[in-house]
């Protein structure tokens, strides 16, 4: 069994870099990963093989999708389904939990 209680905000930063992530568990495809990101900073275009949600810890993110936007700020989650090309950008200087099922 695997126990560990950590403060989210302060367990990631930036540490000069454009964005930064640290995994934090995986399970084949599986994985809960912290992100930290600058303001208007870009994590380009991508895609999940598996479902996914990112929830802010800290900050404002817009997530593209295609033709839609999604803006997503401390304290709220945004699920979306595996193969969906997306891009994130940071409004504010960001940090949230990307858990990918």
């Amino acid at each position: 069994m695997f126990y560990n209680v950590f403060d989210v905000e302060k367990a990631i930063d930036l540490d000069g870099q454009k964005f930064n992530k640290k995994s934090l568990m995986e399970n084949g495809e599986s994985s809960l990963t912290l992100v930290a990101i600058g303001k208007d900073e870009i994590i380009d275009t991508h895609t999940s093989k598996e479902n996914a949600a990112v929830y802010v810890v800290d900050g404002k993110i817009e997530l593209h999708f295609d033709a839609q936007q999604f803006v997503v700020e401390k304290g709220e989650m945004l699920m979306f389904k595996k193969d969906v090309q997306h891009k994130v950008l940071g409004i504010k200087e960001s940090k949230f939990i990307l858990i990918k099922v």
